[in-house]
C-alpha cells in the first residue's frame, strides 16, 4: 500500500472539516426554528467554531466555509430553477452517496432554499471551481475539454484527467 504524503493528510483533514462544518450549520439551523435561517451566519458560526475548538486554522476556516457557501448556493440555484429534488442534480445513484452526508447537505440546502434564491444571480457569476479546492458530491465539468467529473463524495478538486484544465464549473441540468 503506498504510504500518504502530507499533502493528502492536509486534503482529508479539510473534507472531514467541510463536512463537520456542514453538520455543525445544520444544526444551528435546527436551533433558530423561530427564524428564518440565515445559511450565510450559520457557516460562519460553525466557521468560528472549528477556529475555536483547533480543528483548522482561521485561514483554513474561511477557505472551507466559502467551499461550503458555494456548493450550497448551487444546490439550492438548482433546486428553485428547476423545481426538481437534489437527487436531480446529483445525478447518480442515491445509493452511492454516504446516508450521513446525503442526510446533512439535503437538510441544509431545503432549509436555505429562500434565503439561497436571493443569492442565486451572485452564485452563477462566482460559480468556478479550481483544482485543489473541495467540493459536494455532483457532477463538475472541464471548461477546457468539457470532461465531466462525477463526485460521489466530498473531495478536492483534481485536474482534469483529459486535459489537465484547472478550472471547473458545476454540470448544469441533466
Amino acid at each position: 500500500m503506498p504510504t500518504r504524503g502530507p499533502d493528502e493528510h492536509f486534503s482529508d483533514r479539510l473534507i472531514q472539516a467541510y463536512e463537520k462544518m456542514l453538520e455543525r450549520t445544520r444544526l444551528r439551523i435546527d436551533q433558530a426554528e423561530h427564524d428564518l435561517p440565515h445559511m450565510q451566519e450559520r457557516v460562519a458560526e460553525a466557521r468560528e467554531k472549528a477556529v475555536e475548538l483547533g480543528e483548522l486554522s482561521r485561514e483554513e476556516a474561511e477557505r472551507v466555509s466559502e467551499y461550503l457557501k458555494r456548493d450550497l448556493r448551487d444546490a439550492a440555484e438548482y433546486m428553485v430553477e428547476s423545481g426538481r429534488e437534489l437527487r436531480d442534480w446529483w445525478r447518480f445513484d442515491m445509493g452511492l452517496i454516504e446516508e450521513r452526508m446525503l442526510e446533512l447537505f439535503t437538510d441544509v440546502a431545503d432549509r436555505t432554499r429562500l434565503e439561497l434564491d436571493r443569492l442565486a444571480a451572485r452564485a452563477r457569476a462566482t460559480g468556478m471551481r479550481h483544482t485543489g479546492e473541495i467540493t459536494a458530491p455532483g457532477i463538475l465539468k472541464c471548461t477546457g475539454c468539457g470532461r465531466e467529473m462525477h463526485f460521489k463524495r466530498t473531495g478536492h478538486i483534481p485536474p482534469c484527467p483529459s486535459c489537465h484544465g484547472t478550472e471547473f464549473q458545476r454540470s448544469p441540468k441533466p
